[in-house]
C-alpha cells in the first residue's frame, strides 16, 4: 500500500494497516462506512469530502497517510504485537526522515501496541519523535460504537486546531 507522503507536512495520519478493500483499491480508508474522509472534512482539514480514490490530494493540504503496519488483514486483530512494535520502530524511522510537524496515529490500541504506551489515551501524547508532536485519534472505523460521527469530527478538529498553532 503506497503511502502519501512528502517532507514537512503539517499532519501525517497514520492508520492501523490496510483492510483487504484497501489494498485491493489502493487507496487508503476505502472500505464503505470507515468515517475517516467524512471526519476529516467536518473537522474542517479539507474544503470538501474527498473520496479515497482522490487521497493524494491531501497533499494540497499539507497532509498525508501512512499505516503502522504494511500488511493487509481483514481485521486489524490478525495482526500480531510483534508486527505493531516493528511497525512503531519502522514509523519512527519514517517520521524522522519526513518530519511532519503532528503525527495522528488512528487508534489508540494500534498506537499502544506499536509505541508500547499502554496508559495513551485519545487525544495528544508527552511522546514527541525529533520535533513532531504526537496526537491520537479514534479509530473511524463503523465498529468503532464508541465514537459517533460527530463526535469523531471533533477530535480531529481539536488536532486541526492545534496543528494549525
Amino acid at each position: 500500500m503506497p503511502d502519501v507522503v512528502a517532507d514537512g507536512l503539517s499532519v501525517l495520519f497514520c492508520g492501523i494497516n490496510p483492510g483487504l478493500m484497501t489494498a485491493a483499491t489502493g487507496h487508503h480508508f476505502a472500505r464503505p462506512g470507515n468515517r475517516f474522509w467524512p471526519a476529516l472534512h467536518r473537522s474542517g482539514f479539507t474544503p470538501r469530502q474527498l473520496l479515497p480514490s482522490q487521497q493524494r490530494e491531501l497533499l494540497s493540504y499539507g497532509l498525508g497517510i501512512t499505516n503502522v503496519v504494511a500488511r493487509a488483514t481483514a481485521r486489524a486483530d490478525e495482526l500480531s504485537a510483534e508486527e505493531y512494535r516493528e511497525g512503531g520502530r519502522l514509523l519512527t524511522l519514517k517520521v524522522t526522515r519526513l518530519r511532519p510537524r503532528w503525527l495522528a496515529v488512528v487508534g489508540v490500541t494500534a498506537y499502544r501496541a506499536a509505541f508500547d504506551d499502554r496508559g495513551a489515551r485519545v487525544g495528544p501524547q508527552a511522546r514527541t519523535i525529533g520535533d513532531t508532536r504526537v496526537w491520537v485519534l479514534p479509530n473511524p472505523s463503523g465498529l468503532n460504537a464508541h465514537w459517533t460521527p460527530a463526535t469523531l469530527a471533533q477530535e480531529f478538529a481539536r488536532l486541526r486546531e492545534a496543528a494549525a498553532t
